[in-house]
């Protein structure tokens, strides 16, 4: 009786999810209005410094920083836009300046970084993205990490123009 119940309910919250999605998973909502822009996030632009170089990699390595850039509205990736990253790592503080570099997305949208290994700052593993060019609004992520011993990290923006 109660595996009844359950699958009646499963497929009751499948329906819906279809419902709300329609057959592509996304939203009907987010369709109607395009792909809303990332808002920056509380605490992304602490210890940033502007105009940090494109760099191959920061300090020794051994953890990515990877993630997209996407339009707001038709979500186009966008290539050749900057992403300044930082962190507290195995090398060095957020403050320090050897600490930052920024990339470049490729034909995709696309981007990855990689840099020594981020230790937590505060009790929190956290890194520090920020896009700063003037073809769209500035924004600042700074994502958590599941696990101080995660060797990768993922941020993805949704940039607005300028």
């Amino acid at each position: 009786m109660t595996s009844v119940l359950h699958n009646r309910r499963t497929v009751l919250t499948a329906g819906g999810a279809v419902l709300a999605t329609g057959l592509t998973g996304i939203p009907s909502f987010v369709r109607a209005q395009g792909l809303a822009p990332t808002r920056s996030m509380r605490g992304g632009s602490n210890n940033y410094l502007p105009g940090a170089p494109v760099v191959e990699r920061i300090g020794a390595g051994g953890f990515w920083m990877t993630g997209t850039v996407r339009r707001a509205g038709d979500g186009a990736p966008l290539s050749g836009q900057r992403i300044q990253i930082w962190a507290h790592t195995t090398e060095g503080h957020e403050r320090d300046p050897h600490s930052h570099g920024a990339t470049l997305t490729d034909e995709n949208g696309v981007f990855q970084l990689e840099m020594p290994q981020i230790v937590p700052a505060f009790g929190q593993p956290h890194g520090h993205l920020a896009y700063d060019s003037a073809d769209f609004k500035t924004v600042f992520l700074r994502p958590v990490m599941r696990r101080a011993k995660d060797t990768s990290l993922e941020a993805h923006f949704i940039l607005q123009p300028a």
